[in-house]
């Protein structure tokens, strides 16, 4: 019986990929207006760059652009840039549709819910927070507490443990198949594909369950529950 669902955060709850273009577009013109003297397809460019390189999540993507390019941290520019980008991330952070009212329901039929994501917990918990989400979860595993990431176990276990849940009593859904199936039918969860927010145009998740939206789950938490 599915006690439980586990959520991954970004691109599943919210359109990670979406607000983060919005602000990096935003912040570029920003930082041009204020004295920055590359072009906005070259800024673009070496950002991208820097993500790939250390990571999506890298705090500090602006700080090393400067340091790399200028030698030193110009504050008049780099502060133009992190008030816009903050401006349009948070314009930009939406759940999905369907997500509100899904975990409402979910939390109505008796199961927990978690989240278990990649992202630093403070960041983390901005973007559930500014969605007022914060308290609809009983467990949040970020990479803040195992300093492993998914599809490590180690992270799936805490969940577990935390929920004090056996693995087949949970479900977990996410958007990288890598990562997120992998690691939860590592420990024995069943899991669900979040088509919806699938960046890598996955032809084969090897999931028990596909989605193409996140009101899909209230039919197959009551499938696997034998709920009429």
């Amino acid at each position: 019986m599915i006690k439980a669902i586990i959520f991954d955060l970004d691109n599943t709850l919210v359109d990670f990929m979406l607000l983060k273009r919005a602000a990096i577009d935003a912040a570029i013109p920003a930082m041009i207006d204020a004295g920055w003297k590359y072009s906005f397809d070259e800024t673009k460019e070496f950002i991208n760059k820097i993500y790939e390189s250390e990571g999506i999540e890298y705090q500090q993507v602006f700080d090393k652009m400067h340091t790399e390019l200028l030698g030193k941290i110009d504050y008049k520019i780099i502060s133009a840039g992190i008030v816009a980008y903050r401006t349009a991330r948070e314009a930009a952070l939406k759940p999905y549709p369907g997500v509100f009212p899904t975990l409402i329901e979910l939390i109505k039929m008796g199961l927990k819910l978690a989240v278990v994501s990649d992202a630093p917990s403070k960041e983390a918990w901005l973007r559930l927070s500014y969605l007022n989400f914060h308290h609809l979860f009983d467990v949040v595993i970020t990479y803040d507490e195992t300093r492993e990431r998914k599809p490590s176990p180690i992270p799936f276990n805490l969940a577990l443990k935390e929920l004090n849940l056996r693995p087949d009593e949970c479900l977990m859904i996410g958007d990288w198949a890598e990562r997120d199936m992998v690691g939860a039918k590592a420990v024995g969860m069943k899991t669900v594909f979040a088509r919806y927010g699938d960046t890598f145009d996955t032809q084969n998740p090897e999931s028990d369950y596909d989605i193409d939206s996140i009101t899909e789950l209230i039919d197959i938490v009551k499938k696997e529950n034998n709920i009429k």
